[in-house]
């Protein structure tokens, strides 16, 4: 409802929301009960702030601690921990073991919380896109507001530079342009007027009479009387889509849970297992019940939450370092995994920089080298004939704009700024050439003539300025009269010309040379390029009258029989860094998609200059697609232009009906919806809106796409790094199982082999450091040469597997023999004798080797790359020292049940361990030789 009156007979469009667009401004003034000239009192806007609320967009309460606390403590793996401490707790009488896993919950725990709460507060520390101020109509004057306090009904002065702080309908407009980049994906900014459309469902983009929220005015000015602000404008709405799209566990949590419940099955068969062979056997209720929560412990390989947490802490440190935030650990793990990217153009895979390219002038064609708003780069002329002097072309571009550019940063039209820059690299200087051709009157640009003109005056006789020899020749005959310059689109232009510029003067723009432009303009428009025509007519004094000059309406009609100069192809140039970005995304297995509002013929050439691969689509075309046919076919398209947030969301949909992981990218409020539905939502923290940052999990810092491959390589390489903790715990443990069970069986050391303790020692040492190192492993070298894994590939496969057993029988039959063989009095459980600690040191030094050995899936231990990981040989070291402290001091040797060993022991220990990767050197070697 408007402020304080009925909407009776104004039209919805297809969101539900007044049409304002098809209202003509005097209308809309009566609607909202305001008077534009005076704007609302403040006794008026007070009341209309307290019905509407402020001008802002809500955001989510944040989640409590306690509750963050809960999520955490009530993880399947985390509760079978807890669990486990109980009953060691309840049973044994003593503290060791459930200290260890409360040790190891808690830090799990604390590590989650404080990554989260540091992502969180980078967030906030990006979020510096809302609007502050607006100047408003109050009372009869012009003043200043907070913006949040603006109410509907309130009349707001815009000119360029400024953001729109609201929705509204513009009442009056002089030249205006807005740059809606982030609500359409148009890059190209949109000139205004205030004129009604009939269309209710019109297009965004389309609606040119209204401004909206968070888009920039580039140009000109206006006035606007506020319709709708906060959660009722059109950011306001595509904020609020965010509530319906869900968030799913990613794949790594997903992984997680199943081996959890593997495990926890595993364990309670291996514990149930060894009791009832104990209880066979007649040992000691409690001494089974120690040895069975040993065993459980063992079995549940503990220290992999932990891991899991702190690997990929790791990664996300690494990732901020090179512009990256992670909002979630699991983010970057989910993005390793990801199939598809479905990124946004403007901004994110180009520079958001006008950029000229191609320039037609005195009937031949220049490329031009650079990009964006810097001055670097060259006119080169096609070719072999000198090139002619395009001067005059250049000079017109300078003049007959408005745009400043300033040490490569741009204030004013993007597509001007590309014309200043270009006059700029054939060395004029724009400042001074202004100067000496000073402007007397214009025409504005605005969307129906197509076109700018400006009227000029040469003062430049006398001048010393660096634009003194340009002006030489370039003056019109009449230095007393005055030089018409025009830009604008190449049919209006054309259609306006009488003559075209040559080498040796203007010609007549006859048939022939008029169908040679049309092909040249359809030639450069086909490179995805905009084409703008510049054109100029020069005046002796008494040609034009001074009050027709003064008169735009008038001065248009003077807008004839021009000579044009020149024809210039402008593009939003790609990123360098995005080739190649692309080109390692398509080695990895990953497709990308291009998503943007501009016409796909544009959209189409940047990517085929990206290397992007796919059909091209459109918005329109997608309406007519059913879901179940965008689902078989989404994944062929690589781009998709002029569409709706709503297309970005099927899209996105469409890629993750198979089961595919999808990454969405984006700056703008239009892209926030895909980013929350996409499995991983990544936005700019440049150009991103406050809504896309909100949305999404992961946060550009350098809005460059290249970090996103970047941080591809490092999900990949986190996930092996769990996986190679897996394969190294789980090793163990089941060295552990067979140890045990065969020891049961054969009544070998009176069915336990270990002490509780001893067990508990592998346990913590293997858990620790160890682990820890293999978190910081580097990525493997062909990391970006495999496909995306599967989405329901568990951690455990099938090949993974045969790999643990194989290592778990070759680390319990080697500790078995050295129990067994080694002579002297038999291990029995409470007494200390050297087979029982050779069996314990072999076991402890198989482990040092299988660390080794998980490195690399078919890597050689041998390789190169071994030395890489200063941290993990430092943690080997480590457990070397305590267990040869556990060996030889005699309060732990009284704690752990050991003995003192030999240097031969030693040896022999240290011989059995290492079949370990002999075994699994021959294996690798194998798959090498298949591969």
């Amino acid at each position: 409802m408007s402020a304080g009156t009925s909407r009776g007979s104004l039209e919805s469009d297809e969101s539900g929301a007044p049409a304002w667009h098809t209202v003509a401004p005097s209308e809309v003034s009566r609607e909202l009960d305001v008077d534009p000239r005076r704007g609302l009192t403040t006794e008026e806007a007070g009341r209309r702030l307290d019905e509407h609320g402020p001008n802002e967009l809500t955001e989510d309460a944040a989640t409590p601690l306690w509750r963050r606390v809960l999520a955490l403590l009530t993880e399947p793996m985390t509760v079978v921990l807890l669990i486990a401490a109980v009953v060691s707790a309840v049973v044994s009488r003593e503290l060791e073991t459930p200290i260890v896993i409360l040790v190891v919950v808690v830090f799990n725990a604390v590590l989650n919380l404080v990554q989260e709460q540091r992502a969180e507060s980078n967030l906030q520390a990006l979020q510096d896109m809302t609007v502050t101020r607006a100047r408003v109509r109050r009372d009869g004057q012009v003043r200043e507001v907070d913006a949040e306090h603006l109410v509907p009904g309130d009349v707001v002065l815009l000119e360029a530079g400024d953001v729109v702080p609201a929705d509204g309908r513009l009442l009056e407009t002089a030249g205006m342009e807005v740059q809606e980049s982030a609500l359409t994906g148009e890059s190209a900014p949109v000139p205004k007027n205030a004129d009604a459309i009939d269309e209710a469902d019109s297009a965004l983009g389309d609606r040119d009479g209204m401004g909206f929220m968070s888009t920039e005015v580039t140009r000109g000015r206006g006035v606007m009387v506020v319709t709708a602000t906060g959660m009722g404008t059109e950011i306001g709405r595509v904020a609020g889509m965010l509530g319906t799209a869900g968030q799913e566990t990613t794949p790594l949590q997903r992984r997680i849970a199943q081996l959890a419940k593997l495990l926890s099955v595993v364990a309670g068969v291996v514990v149930l297992i060894v009791f009832v062979l104990g209880l066979l056997r007649g040992a000691a209720l409690e001494d089974l019940f120690l040895t069975a929560v040993s065993l459980a412990v063992a079995t549940i390989p503990e220290g992999l939450t932990a891991v899991v947490a702190f690997t990929l802490a790791m990664g996300a440190s690494r990732l901020a370092r090179r512009g990256a935030i992670i909002k979630s650990l699991s983010s970057v793990e989910t993005l390793g995994s990801t199939a598809h990217i479905a990124t946004d153009k403007t901004g994110t895979l180009t520079l958001n920089q006008m950029t000229a390219r191609v320039l037609f002038a005195e009937q031949r064609v220049f490329e031009v080298s650079g990009e964006g708003y810097g001055t670097d780069g060259e006119i080169r002329v096609t070719g072999e004939e000198p090139a002619p002097d395009v001067r005059a072309a250049l000079l017109a571009m300078a003049l007959a704009a408005d745009a400043e550019v300033h040490d490569g940063e741009l204030v004013g039209d993007p597509t001007e700024g590309a014309l200043v820059v270009l006059a700029a690299k054939a060395g004029l200087d724009v400042d001074a050439a202004r100067r000496d051709w000073p402007r007397a009157a214009e025409v504005p640009f605005d969307s129906s003539r197509k076109y700018m003109a400006t009227l000029h005056r040469w003062e430049a006789a006398a001048s010393e300025s660096a634009t003194a020899e340009w002006a030489r020749g370039l003056a019109p005959e009449d230095r007393s009269g005055l030089r018409m310059l025009v830009k604008g689109g190449p049919d209006v232009v054309f259609g306006r010309s009488a003559w075209v510029d040559t080498p040796d003067g203007p010609v007549p723009l006859d048939d022939a040379q008029r169908a040679r432009l049309d092909d040249l303009n359809a030639d450069i428009g086909a490179r995805g390029l905009r084409v703008m025509a510049v054109a100029q007519r020069d005046f002796a004094a008494e040609e034009i009258d001074p009050d027709v000059a003064a008169d735009p309406a008038e001065l248009d009609g003077q807008v004839r029989e021009l000579t044009l100069l020149a024809l210039v192809g402008i593009v939003d140039p790609p990123r360098s860094e995005a080739r190649d970005a692309i080109t390692q995304a398509r080695q990895a297995g990953i497709a990308v998609h291009m998503i943007t509002g501009d016409h796909v013929g544009t959209a189409s050439a940047i990517a085929a200059d990206l290397g992007i691969e796919g059909e091209s689509v459109t918005g329109a075309e997608l309406e007519k697609t059913s879901d179940e046919q965008l689902r078989g076919s989404a994944a062929g398209y690589g781009v998709l232009a002029r569409v709706s947030p709503e297309h970005k969301i099927r899209m996105v949909d469409a890629l993750r009906a198979d089961g595919s992981v999808v990454a969405m990218t984006g700056d703008g409020v239009n892209d926030a919806p895909a980013l929350k539905e996409a499995d991983i939502g990544i936005a700019m923290g440049i150009t991103g809106t406050e809504v896309s940052k909100g949305a999404a999990r992961m946060i550009l810092t350098d809005d460059n796409f290249a970090t996103i491959v970047a941080a591809v390589r490092e999900g990949r390489g986190i996930y092996d790094n769990v996986v190679k903790f897996v394969r190294f715990q789980i090793a163990t443990a089941w060295g552990f199982v067979i140890i045990f069970l065969t020891a049961g069986v054969i009544g070998l050391a009176g069915g336990a082999p270990f002490t509780a303790l001893q067990v508990l020692w592998v346990n913590i040492i293997m858990d620790g450091p160890p682990a820890m190192a293999l978190g910081l492993d580097r990525a493997e070298d062909d990391v970006m040469h495999r496909p995306p894994r599967p989405v329901g590939e568990p951690i455990l496969t099938r090949a993974r597997v045969l790999r643990i057993v194989l290592s778990a029988v070759v680390m319990a039959a080697g500790t078995l023999a050295v129990l067994a063989l080694t002579p002297g009095e038999e291990p029995a459980p409470g007494v200390a004798t050297e087979a029982g600690t050779l069996a314990f040191t072999t076991f402890v030094l198989f482990q040092v080797f299988n660390l080794l050995n998980v490195r690399g899936r078919d890597e050689s231990v041998f390789s190169r790359h071994t030395f890489t990981n200063r941290i993990l040989w430092l943690s080997l070291a480590a457990i070397l020292l305590l267990q040869v402290a556990v060996v030889y001091v005699p309060f732990l040797q009284g704690l752990f049940d050991t003995t003192a060993l030999s240097a031969g022991q030693w040896a022999l220990a240290a011989v059995v361990a290492s079949s370990v990767l002999w075994v699994e050197e021959v294996r690798k070697a194998v798959m090498r030789a298949r591969s």
